[in-house]
């Protein structure tokens, strides 16, 4: 029999890790995260990672694991997330994964291994770097064209601002051959040795802007500009530069972009400006989330409430 896990998902700053945390204390469950961002050491404040007071005691698995300068993708996630889980089901625990990466949620719930492929990983690193540097010169659309010629499903399933996915998609098309849809069917091909239960965390939309931006006002309050200046300083001590996925996250590139790399300083006209941007990037993140969750039949939308109540939890 398969084991059984519990997925929390929902788009950011919906309440996914405080429904989670108390999942796991009524079912003696374990938390493994499903985010992206919350895998990167010194990147706390701006990925929302608990705290251990937040934590309440409760184990945490694939979070706060790498250097910042390390790369790591959703073919990596898909094997480590799957073992974590069945090591939590092993020792008696309940499994409660939880974030709002889609990739990483679609990887485990439909079964997905991308390490069946046996990618060349230095032509994929060199095609990787080519296809970035064509969006650059080009323009995100012009490499999006590319993709629709060759795999017409994963272009229309990937926006063509999203440089990354793209990238990627274009990459393991040049690397195999294959369409989406063949990839898939292949890496499909063992069974699942999970049995997953998937939640997505609804809110009404104006409620979830306002979550979002009271939670980057908190953020920069906690020292947000500080952390982001230390991460720099941290990879500039080793001899390293941030990881291409790292760059990325949501409140660090929005800093990058205005702050003084000698000093780490932003202009104090700057600041509110540089909030603004986080909290727009954030609201048009969280609209991301709440497409791709719409697509799976698997999904169950709850509200927070209605998700504790379900499991006997009073809030």
């Amino acid at each position: 029999m398969s084991v059984r896990a519990i997925i929390i998902t929902g788009p950011t700053a919906s309440g996914k890790t405080s429904c989670a945390i108390k999942l796991a204390h009524k079912l003696d469950g374990e938390i493994i995260s499903c985010d992206s961002m919350q895998i990167y050491k010194h990147m706390d404040i701006g990925t929302a990672k608990p705290d251990e007071a937040e934590k309440e005691g409760v184990p945490h698995h694939l979070m706060d694991f790498l250097d910042p300068w390390e790369e790591y993708s959703v073919a990596q996630y898909g094997p480590d997330a799957t073992n974590a889980i069945l090591d939590v089901a092993s020792r008696g625990k309940t499994p409660i994964l939880c974030g709002g990466t889609g990739l990483y949620v679609n990887c485990l719930v439909d079964n997905i291994r991308y390490d069946t492929l046996n990618l060349d990983t230095v032509k994929e690193k060199n095609l990787t770097d080519e296809y970035t540097q064509y969006a650059c010169e080009n323009g995100p659309e012009a490499l999006h064209d590319l993709l629709k010629g060759w795999d017409p499903q994963a272009a229309s399933e990937i926006h063509y601002n999203n440089v990354k996915r793209v990238v990627r998609a274009c990459t393991l098309y040049s690397l195999t051959e294959m369409t989406l849809a063949e990839r898939n069917a292949l890496s499909r091909s063992e069974p699942a040795p999970v049995d997953y239960t998937v939640y997505c965390v609804d809110r009404p939309r104006d409620e979830l802007y306002e979550r979002i931006n009271l939670r980057v006002d908190i953020m920069m309050q906690q020292g947000l500009l500080d952390e982001v200046y230390r991460l720099l300083q941290i990879c500039h001590h080793e001899g390293k530069e941030l990881s291409k996925t790292a760059r990325q996250a949501i409140g660090y590139k929005e800093i990058f972009e205005y702050m003084n790399p000698d000093t780490g300083k932003l202009r104090t006209e700057d600041i509110s400006t540089v909030a603004d941007n986080i909290k727009q990037a954030s609201r048009r993140y969280a609209k991301r989330q709440l497409t791709w969750m719409r697509k799976p039949q698997w999904v169950n939308w709850i509200t927070a409430e209605d998700l504790l109540k379900k499991y006997g939890i009073s809030d």
